[in-house]
């Protein structure tokens, strides 16, 4: 049974930064992928960046520079690392994992957290 609880969401002012978290347990990464989508309002989920089975990490084009994804195996816990924020990063961020979809897992997501609102105001 996978469980995947995201925390650290909260408003702040353009230009800050935040640090989420998803506590996971029950999902084996080294055979699958486990990383963040976020949704704003009125859009569609986007991904926004993920760490795969062998390690390798990604991070959304455009977040780039600003986002940086990391995991701490001993705590089964992920991080998102969110710095210089702008107002178009207001979304729900959520945690997610899956197991199919080859190396970068680019199937659909198959476990979801339930989502931590981050509000950047300008």
């Amino acid at each position: 049974h996978v469980q995947l609880v995201e925390s650290g969401g909260e408003s702040v002012q353009a230009g800050g930064s935040l640090r989420l978290s998803c506590a996971e347990s029950g999902f084996a990464l080294n055979r699958g992928c486990l990383g963040w989508v976020r949704q704003a309002p009125g859009k569609e989920r986007g991904g926004v960046a993920l760490i795969v089975r062998d390690g390798r990490s990604n991070v959304a084009e455009s977040l780039k520079g600003r986002f940086t994804i990391s995991g701490d195996n001993a705590k089964n816990t992920l991080y998102l690392q969110m710095n210089m924020l702008e107002t178009e990063d207001t979304a729900m961020y959520y945690c997610a994992a899956a197991y199919g979809g080859g190396t970068w897992c680019r199937e659909k997501v198959e476990f979801w957290g339930q989502g931590t609102q981050v509000t950047v105001s300008s």
